[in-house]
Protein backbone atom coordinates (compact mmCIF):
# COMPACT_ATOMS: atom_id res chain seq x y z
CA UNK A 1 0.00 0.00 0.00
CA UNK A 2 1.11 3.24 -0.93
CA UNK A 3 2.45 5.33 1.98
CA UNK A 4 1.71 9.25 1.63
CA UNK A 5 2.45 10.20 4.91
CA UNK A 6 5.99 11.95 4.24
CA UNK A 7 6.76 15.41 3.04
CA UNK A 8 9.63 17.24 2.72
CA UNK A 9 8.89 19.95 5.48
CA UNK A 10 6.55 18.53 8.33
CA UNK A 11 3.51 20.07 9.12
CA UNK A 12 2.96 22.12 11.94
CA UNK A 13 -0.93 22.38 11.81
CA UNK A 14 -2.91 19.45 12.99
CA UNK A 15 -5.58 18.27 10.50
CA UNK A 16 -8.44 20.69 9.74
CA UNK A 17 -10.79 19.48 7.75
CA UNK A 18 -13.85 17.70 8.42
CA UNK A 19 -16.35 15.85 6.23
CA UNK A 20 -18.59 19.15 5.34
CA UNK A 21 -15.35 21.27 4.58
CA UNK A 22 -14.43 18.50 2.10
CA UNK A 23 -18.04 18.23 0.93
CA UNK A 24 -17.94 22.33 0.39
CA UNK A 25 -14.66 21.87 -1.39
CA UNK A 26 -15.79 18.89 -3.92
CA UNK A 27 -19.62 20.17 -4.97
CA UNK A 28 -18.08 23.70 -5.12
CA UNK A 29 -15.75 21.54 -7.88
CA UNK A 30 -18.81 20.74 -9.68
CA UNK A 31 -19.97 24.34 -9.83
CA UNK A 32 -23.69 23.87 -9.82
CA UNK A 33 -24.83 27.53 -10.83
CA UNK A 34 -22.15 27.38 -13.95
CA UNK A 35 -23.44 23.92 -14.53
CA UNK A 36 -27.32 24.83 -14.64
CA UNK A 37 -26.57 27.95 -16.96
CA UNK A 38 -23.89 26.54 -19.04
CA UNK A 39 -24.36 22.89 -19.71
CA UNK A 40 -28.07 22.15 -19.25
CA UNK A 41 -29.34 24.78 -21.42
CA UNK A 42 -26.64 22.66 -24.32
CA UNK A 43 -28.50 19.27 -23.13
CA UNK A 44 -31.07 20.95 -23.51
CA UNK A 45 -30.91 21.98 -27.40
CA UNK A 46 -28.72 19.25 -28.35
CA UNK A 47 -29.64 16.70 -25.83
CA UNK A 48 -32.64 14.57 -25.42
CA UNK A 49 -34.65 18.21 -24.66
CA UNK A 50 -37.48 17.38 -22.07
CA UNK A 51 -35.73 14.18 -20.67
CA UNK A 52 -32.45 15.61 -19.23
CA UNK A 53 -33.74 15.27 -15.75
CA UNK A 54 -33.60 11.83 -16.01
CA UNK A 55 -30.43 11.48 -17.48
CA UNK A 56 -28.76 13.39 -14.07
CA UNK A 57 -30.40 10.55 -12.29
CA UNK A 58 -28.99 8.31 -14.55
CA UNK A 59 -25.42 9.44 -14.40
CA UNK A 60 -25.74 10.05 -10.32
CA UNK A 61 -26.63 6.60 -10.19
CA UNK A 62 -23.34 5.28 -12.36
CA UNK A 63 -21.61 7.14 -9.65
CA UNK A 64 -22.87 6.26 -7.07
CA UNK A 65 -21.48 2.90 -8.03
CA UNK A 66 -18.29 4.66 -9.08
CA UNK A 67 -18.13 5.77 -4.87
CA UNK A 68 -18.72 2.05 -3.76
CA UNK A 69 -15.60 1.00 -5.54
CA UNK A 70 -13.81 3.92 -4.79
CA UNK A 71 -14.33 3.44 -1.56
CA UNK A 72 -12.02 0.27 -0.80
CA UNK A 73 -9.56 2.28 -2.67
CA UNK A 74 -9.74 5.07 -0.33
CA UNK A 75 -9.88 2.93 3.13
CA UNK A 76 -6.34 1.49 1.93
CA UNK A 77 -5.09 4.31 1.06
CA UNK A 78 -5.88 6.48 4.28
CA UNK A 79 -8.01 8.29 1.57
CA UNK A 80 -5.16 10.31 -0.04
CA UNK A 81 -3.56 10.26 -3.39
CA UNK A 82 -6.93 10.13 -5.36
CA UNK A 83 -6.56 8.33 -9.08
CA UNK A 84 -3.12 8.01 -8.63
CA UNK A 85 -2.86 5.89 -5.57
CA UNK A 86 -6.38 3.95 -6.94
CA UNK A 87 -4.81 2.85 -9.78
CA UNK A 88 -1.50 1.93 -8.13
CA UNK A 89 -3.55 0.05 -5.44
CA UNK A 90 -5.46 -2.41 -7.86
CA UNK A 91 -3.68 -2.24 -11.48
CA UNK A 92 0.08 -1.49 -10.57
CA UNK A 93 2.92 1.16 -10.20
CA UNK A 94 3.00 1.60 -14.18
CA UNK A 95 -0.93 2.37 -14.75
CA UNK A 96 -0.50 4.19 -11.37
CA UNK A 97 2.26 6.63 -13.04
CA UNK A 98 0.15 7.05 -15.88
CA UNK A 99 -2.80 7.66 -14.07
CA UNK A 100 -0.72 10.41 -11.60
CA UNK A 101 0.85 12.35 -14.87
CA UNK A 102 -2.67 12.24 -16.35
CA UNK A 103 -4.50 13.64 -13.35
CA UNK A 104 -1.81 16.51 -12.96
CA UNK A 105 -2.33 17.62 -17.00
CA UNK A 106 -6.36 16.84 -16.56
CA UNK A 107 -7.06 19.02 -13.26
CA UNK A 108 -4.76 21.71 -14.41
CA UNK A 109 -6.04 21.86 -17.90
CA UNK A 110 -10.06 22.05 -15.99
CA UNK A 111 -8.75 24.34 -14.15
CA UNK A 112 -7.44 27.02 -16.34
CA UNK A 113 -10.82 26.40 -18.78
CA UNK A 114 -12.61 27.55 -15.88
CA UNK A 115 -10.36 30.45 -15.04
CA UNK A 116 -11.18 31.52 -18.57
CA UNK A 117 -14.80 31.33 -18.38
CA UNK A 118 -14.10 33.47 -14.82
CA UNK A 119 -12.41 35.99 -16.95
CA UNK A 120 -15.70 35.95 -20.00
CA UNK A 121 -18.50 36.01 -17.65
CA UNK A 122 -17.20 38.75 -15.30
CA UNK A 123 -15.92 41.17 -17.51
CA UNK A 124 -19.35 40.94 -19.22
CA UNK A 125 -21.26 41.87 -16.02
CA UNK A 126 -19.06 44.32 -14.93
CA UNK A 127 -20.18 45.69 -18.54
CA UNK A 128 -23.61 46.03 -17.82
CA UNK A 129 -22.73 48.08 -14.34
CA UNK A 130 -20.99 50.10 -16.44
CA UNK A 131 -17.37 49.07 -15.80
CA UNK A 132 -15.45 47.93 -19.06
CA UNK A 133 -12.22 45.46 -18.25
CA UNK A 134 -11.15 43.23 -21.02
CA UNK A 135 -11.41 39.40 -19.91
CA UNK A 136 -7.42 39.04 -19.34
CA UNK A 137 -7.75 41.75 -16.81
CA UNK A 138 -10.66 39.72 -14.70
CA UNK A 139 -9.18 36.45 -15.65
CA UNK A 140 -5.40 37.87 -14.28
CA UNK A 141 -7.29 39.16 -10.56
CA UNK A 142 -8.52 35.59 -10.53
CA UNK A 143 -5.26 33.98 -10.90
CA UNK A 144 -3.82 36.17 -8.36
CA UNK A 145 -6.74 35.63 -5.73
CA UNK A 146 -7.06 32.26 -6.31
CA UNK A 147 -3.41 31.59 -5.76
CA UNK A 148 -3.15 33.80 -2.59
CA UNK A 149 -5.82 31.21 -1.65
CA UNK A 150 -4.36 27.97 -2.17
CA UNK A 151 -1.43 29.37 -0.92
CA UNK A 152 -2.62 29.50 2.91
CA UNK A 153 -4.34 26.83 4.73
CA UNK A 154 -7.38 24.80 2.99
CA UNK A 155 -9.38 25.93 5.78
CA UNK A 156 -9.09 29.10 4.32
CA UNK A 157 -10.55 27.81 0.77
CA UNK A 158 -13.05 25.51 2.38
CA UNK A 159 -14.64 28.62 4.09
CA UNK A 160 -14.31 30.81 0.56
CA UNK A 161 -16.22 27.93 -1.46
CA UNK A 162 -18.82 27.52 0.98
CA UNK A 163 -19.95 31.27 1.39
CA UNK A 164 -19.91 31.16 -2.84
CA UNK A 165 -21.62 27.40 -2.71
CA UNK A 166 -24.34 28.96 -0.51
CA UNK A 167 -25.16 32.11 -2.81
CA UNK A 168 -25.54 29.88 -6.32
CA UNK A 169 -27.45 27.00 -4.30
CA UNK A 170 -29.91 29.69 -2.61
CA UNK A 171 -30.51 31.72 -5.92
CA UNK A 172 -31.34 28.55 -8.23
CA UNK A 173 -33.87 27.22 -5.36
CA UNK A 174 -35.76 30.67 -4.73
CA UNK A 175 -36.56 29.82 -8.66
CA UNK A 176 -37.23 26.33 -8.01
CA UNK A 177 -39.46 27.46 -5.68
CA UNK A 178 -40.74 30.72 -7.49
CA UNK A 179 -41.83 28.09 -10.56
CA UNK A 180 -43.66 25.66 -8.64
CA UNK A 181 -45.21 28.56 -6.73
CA UNK A 182 -46.91 30.63 -9.98
CA UNK A 183 -46.95 27.85 -11.66
CA UNK A 184 -48.18 24.70 -9.61
CA UNK A 185 -46.30 21.46 -8.44
CA UNK A 186 -47.67 19.43 -11.26
CA UNK A 187 -46.70 21.77 -14.07
CA UNK A 188 -43.76 22.72 -12.78
CA UNK A 189 -43.04 19.02 -12.31
CA UNK A 190 -44.07 17.28 -15.31
CA UNK A 191 -44.25 13.25 -15.36
CA UNK A 192 -43.06 13.82 -19.09
CA UNK A 193 -39.61 14.01 -18.13
CA UNK A 194 -39.16 10.52 -17.06
CA UNK A 195 -41.19 8.97 -19.91
CA UNK A 196 -38.93 6.45 -21.60
CA UNK A 197 -39.71 8.27 -24.95
CA UNK A 198 -38.34 11.00 -23.11
CA UNK A 199 -35.41 9.72 -21.52
CA UNK A 200 -34.34 7.71 -24.64
CA UNK A 201 -34.84 10.21 -27.29
CA UNK A 202 -32.69 11.15 -30.08
CA UNK A 203 -29.81 12.83 -28.48
CA UNK A 204 -29.76 10.96 -25.26
CA UNK A 205 -25.87 10.07 -25.66
CA UNK A 206 -25.11 13.70 -25.76
CA UNK A 207 -26.93 14.40 -22.43
CA UNK A 208 -24.92 11.38 -21.00
CA UNK A 209 -22.00 13.81 -22.03
CA UNK A 210 -23.15 16.93 -20.97
CA UNK A 211 -24.20 15.34 -17.50
CA UNK A 212 -20.37 14.23 -16.97
CA UNK A 213 -18.75 17.29 -17.37
CA UNK A 214 -21.60 18.60 -14.61
CA UNK A 215 -20.15 16.37 -12.13
CA UNK A 216 -16.35 17.11 -12.74
CA UNK A 217 -14.47 17.43 -9.12
CA UNK A 218 -16.51 15.19 -6.74
CA UNK A 219 -14.18 12.41 -6.79
CA UNK A 220 -11.35 14.94 -5.85
CA UNK A 221 -12.14 14.07 -1.60
CA UNK A 222 -9.38 11.55 -1.93
CA UNK A 223 -6.62 14.18 -2.35
CA UNK A 224 -7.47 16.15 1.29
CA UNK A 225 -6.87 12.75 3.27
CA UNK A 226 -3.62 14.23 4.73
CA UNK A 227 -5.03 17.27 5.82
CA UNK A 228 -8.94 15.47 6.94
CA UNK A 229 -8.96 14.84 10.66
CA UNK A 230 -10.29 11.32 10.15
CA UNK A 231 -9.87 10.46 6.14
CA UNK A 232 -10.55 6.63 5.66
CA UNK A 233 -14.24 7.68 7.38
CA UNK A 234 -14.09 11.41 6.29
CA UNK A 235 -13.49 10.77 2.17
CA UNK A 236 -16.01 8.26 2.12
CA UNK A 237 -18.52 9.85 3.48
CA UNK A 238 -18.04 13.11 1.68
CA UNK A 239 -17.94 11.36 -1.62
CA UNK A 240 -21.02 9.49 -0.97
CA UNK A 241 -22.63 13.13 0.47
CA UNK A 242 -21.40 15.01 -2.72
CA UNK A 243 -22.98 12.44 -5.51
CA UNK A 244 -26.50 12.40 -3.60
CA UNK A 245 -26.56 15.95 -3.41
CA UNK A 246 -25.14 16.98 -6.80
CA UNK A 247 -27.59 14.69 -8.45
CA UNK A 248 -30.66 15.39 -6.33
CA UNK A 249 -29.84 19.78 -7.00
CA UNK A 250 -28.96 18.65 -10.61
CA UNK A 251 -32.10 16.48 -11.68
CA UNK A 252 -34.51 18.83 -9.10
CA UNK A 253 -33.51 22.20 -10.70
CA UNK A 254 -33.46 21.03 -14.90
CA UNK A 255 -36.54 19.09 -14.09
CA UNK A 256 -38.58 22.44 -12.85
CA UNK A 257 -36.46 24.36 -16.15
CA UNK A 258 -38.42 21.72 -18.12
CA UNK A 259 -41.66 22.61 -16.63
CA UNK A 260 -41.18 26.45 -16.93
CA UNK A 261 -40.81 26.04 -20.42
CA UNK A 262 -42.88 23.01 -21.25
CA UNK A 263 -41.89 19.59 -22.33
CA UNK A 264 -42.75 20.19 -26.03
CA UNK A 265 -40.78 23.85 -26.17
CA UNK A 266 -37.78 22.73 -24.42
CA UNK A 267 -35.82 21.51 -26.83
CA UNK A 268 -36.43 25.00 -28.99
CA UNK A 269 -36.17 27.58 -26.63
CA UNK A 270 -32.90 26.24 -24.99
CA UNK A 271 -31.82 26.13 -28.39
CA UNK A 272 -33.24 29.91 -29.20
CA UNK A 273 -32.03 31.44 -25.52
CA UNK A 274 -28.73 28.40 -25.07
CA UNK A 275 -26.76 30.37 -22.79
CA UNK A 276 -29.40 33.20 -21.64
CA UNK A 277 -31.53 30.72 -20.46
CA UNK A 278 -31.73 30.39 -16.64
CA UNK A 279 -31.06 33.93 -16.42
CA UNK A 280 -34.29 34.58 -18.70
CA UNK A 281 -36.26 32.47 -16.21
CA UNK A 282 -34.74 34.29 -12.96
CA UNK A 283 -36.10 37.71 -14.97
CA UNK A 284 -39.48 36.37 -15.27
CA UNK A 285 -40.30 34.27 -12.11
CA UNK A 286 -38.04 36.57 -9.68
CA UNK A 287 -37.60 39.46 -11.20
CA UNK A 288 -34.90 41.83 -13.03
CA UNK A 289 -32.56 41.90 -9.69
CA UNK A 290 -32.69 38.44 -9.25
CA UNK A 291 -31.15 38.12 -12.85
CA UNK A 292 -28.33 40.39 -12.39
CA UNK A 293 -27.54 38.42 -8.64
CA UNK A 294 -27.57 35.31 -10.73
CA UNK A 295 -24.96 36.85 -13.34
CA UNK A 296 -23.15 37.90 -10.05
CA UNK A 297 -23.54 34.40 -8.77
CA UNK A 298 -22.10 33.06 -11.63
CA UNK A 299 -18.58 34.52 -11.53
CA UNK A 300 -18.63 33.91 -7.88
CA UNK A 301 -19.58 29.93 -8.99
CA UNK A 302 -17.11 29.71 -11.97
CA UNK A 303 -14.54 31.19 -9.02
CA UNK A 304 -15.30 28.77 -6.63
CA UNK A 305 -14.49 26.16 -9.00
CA UNK A 306 -11.23 27.00 -10.19
CA UNK A 307 -10.30 27.60 -6.64
CA UNK A 308 -11.72 23.92 -5.93
CA UNK A 309 -9.91 22.54 -8.85
CA UNK A 310 -7.02 24.72 -8.38
CA UNK A 311 -6.30 22.54 -4.77
CA UNK A 312 -6.95 19.42 -6.13
CA UNK A 313 -4.16 20.33 -9.03
CA UNK A 314 -1.79 21.62 -6.49
CA UNK A 315 -2.34 18.12 -4.36
CA UNK A 316 -1.47 16.20 -7.12
CA UNK A 317 1.89 17.39 -7.81
CA UNK A 318 2.63 17.46 -3.93
CA UNK A 319 1.59 13.73 -4.40
CA UNK A 320 3.76 12.73 -7.00
CA UNK A 321 6.81 14.77 -6.20
CA UNK A 322 6.31 12.70 -2.63
CA UNK A 323 7.23 10.04 -4.71
CA UNK A 324 9.62 11.45 -6.82
CA UNK A 325 7.67 11.75 -9.88
CA UNK A 326 7.86 15.23 -9.90
CA UNK A 327 10.88 17.91 -8.61
CA UNK A 328 10.92 17.43 -4.98
CA UNK A 329 10.73 20.53 -3.64
CA UNK A 330 7.07 20.24 -4.70
CA UNK A 331 6.42 17.73 -2.22
CA UNK A 332 7.08 20.43 0.40
CA UNK A 333 3.98 22.35 3.45
CA UNK A 334 3.88 25.07 4.32
CA UNK A 335 5.55 25.50 7.88
CA UNK A 336 2.67 27.66 9.09
CA UNK A 337 -0.36 27.15 6.53
CA UNK A 338 0.36 23.39 5.82
CA UNK A 339 -0.58 24.09 2.26
CA UNK A 340 1.11 22.71 -0.99
CA UNK A 341 2.70 25.98 -1.07
CA UNK A 342 5.48 25.16 -3.42
CA UNK A 343 2.98 23.41 -6.14
CA UNK A 344 0.78 25.91 -5.76
CA UNK A 345 2.80 28.71 -7.20
CA UNK A 346 3.79 26.45 -10.13
CA UNK A 347 -0.32 26.10 -10.93
CA UNK A 348 -0.38 29.74 -10.57
CA UNK A 349 2.03 30.66 -12.69
CA UNK A 350 0.74 27.75 -15.39
CA UNK A 351 -2.32 29.93 -15.17
CA UNK A 352 -0.57 33.06 -15.65
CA UNK A 353 1.07 31.67 -18.62
CA UNK A 354 -2.37 30.53 -20.25
CA UNK A 355 -4.17 33.21 -20.07
CA UNK A 356 -1.29 35.90 -21.23
CA UNK A 357 -1.13 33.60 -24.51
CA UNK A 358 -4.23 33.22 -25.23
CA UNK A 359 -4.69 36.96 -24.99
CA UNK A 360 -1.55 37.79 -27.01
CA UNK A 361 -2.94 35.20 -29.35
CA UNK A 362 -6.01 37.30 -29.59
CA UNK A 363 -8.07 33.87 -29.09
CA UNK A 364 -11.50 34.05 -27.67
CA UNK A 365 -11.61 33.29 -23.68
CA UNK A 366 -14.90 31.17 -24.03
CA UNK A 367 -14.77 29.39 -27.25
CA UNK A 368 -11.26 29.07 -27.45
CA UNK A 369 -9.46 28.78 -23.97
CA UNK A 370 -12.74 27.41 -21.91
CA UNK A 371 -14.13 25.04 -24.12
CA UNK A 372 -11.37 23.48 -25.31
CA UNK A 373 -9.16 23.04 -21.56
CA UNK A 374 -12.50 22.17 -19.82
CA UNK A 375 -13.13 19.47 -22.50
CA UNK A 376 -9.61 18.27 -22.76
CA UNK A 377 -9.71 18.34 -18.62
CA UNK A 378 -13.24 16.72 -18.86
CA UNK A 379 -12.28 13.84 -21.00
CA UNK A 380 -9.15 13.17 -18.71
CA UNK A 381 -10.95 12.64 -15.57
CA UNK A 382 -13.79 10.85 -16.59
CA UNK A 383 -10.89 8.60 -18.02
CA UNK A 384 -9.39 8.26 -14.75
CA UNK A 385 -12.59 7.61 -13.17
CA UNK A 386 -13.35 4.87 -15.37
CA UNK A 387 -9.74 3.31 -14.49
CA UNK A 388 -10.00 3.88 -10.42
CA UNK A 389 -13.65 1.67 -10.84
CA UNK A 390 -11.40 -0.97 -12.98
CA UNK A 391 -8.36 -0.83 -10.06
CA UNK A 392 -11.16 -2.79 -7.86
CA UNK A 393 -11.32 -5.46 -10.21
CA UNK A 394 -7.46 -5.47 -10.10
CA UNK A 395 -7.45 -5.37 -6.07
CA UNK A 396 -10.38 -8.34 -6.06
CA UNK A 397 -7.76 -10.56 -8.34
CA UNK A 398 -4.77 -10.46 -5.17
CA UNK A 399 -7.37 -10.31 -2.30
CA UNK A 400 -10.61 -11.73 -1.45
CA UNK A 401 -11.75 -9.30 0.58
CA UNK A 402 -13.37 -6.91 -1.56
CA UNK A 403 -17.12 -7.72 -0.95
CA UNK A 404 -19.33 -9.17 -4.10
CA UNK A 405 -21.55 -5.88 -3.95
CA UNK A 406 -18.62 -3.57 -4.09
CA UNK A 407 -17.26 -5.56 -7.45
CA UNK A 408 -20.91 -5.09 -8.73
CA UNK A 409 -20.83 -1.93 -8.37
CA UNK A 410 -17.14 -1.56 -10.00
CA UNK A 411 -17.99 -3.30 -12.85
CA UNK A 412 -21.51 -1.26 -13.57
CA UNK A 413 -19.51 1.77 -12.36
CA UNK A 414 -16.44 1.01 -15.08
CA UNK A 415 -19.42 0.25 -17.71
CA UNK A 416 -20.75 3.53 -17.75
CA UNK A 417 -18.31 5.58 -17.38
CA UNK A 418 -16.29 4.05 -20.38
CA UNK A 419 -19.64 4.57 -22.08
CA UNK A 420 -19.08 8.18 -21.04
CA UNK A 421 -15.25 8.61 -22.01
CA UNK A 422 -16.49 7.02 -25.46
CA UNK A 423 -19.51 9.32 -25.76
CA UNK A 424 -17.10 12.06 -24.90
CA UNK A 425 -14.49 11.30 -27.94
CA UNK A 426 -16.86 11.33 -30.12
CA UNK A 427 -18.88 14.17 -29.87
CA UNK A 428 -15.80 16.45 -28.79
CA UNK A 429 -16.15 19.14 -31.18
CA UNK A 430 -19.72 19.87 -29.76
CA UNK A 431 -18.36 19.61 -26.19
CA UNK A 432 -15.68 21.96 -27.11
CA UNK A 433 -16.97 24.23 -29.97
CA UNK A 434 -13.58 23.17 -31.36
Amino acid sequence: MLDHARTNTVNARPPTLATRHIVYLIVSAAAPLSAMAGTVPLAFAFGNGAGVPAVFVLTGLVLLCFSASYAVIARRTGGQGGFYSAATEGLGRPMGVISGYVAVCAYNLAAIGLLGAFGYFSSLVLADQGMHLSWWVCAAAGTVIVGWLGYRDIGAGARTVAAMLSGEIAILLALDIAVAVRDGVPSALPAASFAPHEMFDHGFGVSIMFAAISFIGFESAALYGREARDPRRSVVRATYIAVVLITAFYAFTSWVAVGALGAGNVRREAGRQLGDLFFTLADTYLGPIAGTAMEIMLCLSLFAATLALHSAANRYMQTLADDRLLPTPLAASHPRHSSPHRAGLVQTALNAVAVAGFALAGLDPYTGMTTTMLGLGTLGIVALQAVAALSVLGLARRSATVPWQRLAASVLGFAGLAAAFWLGVDNFALMSGS
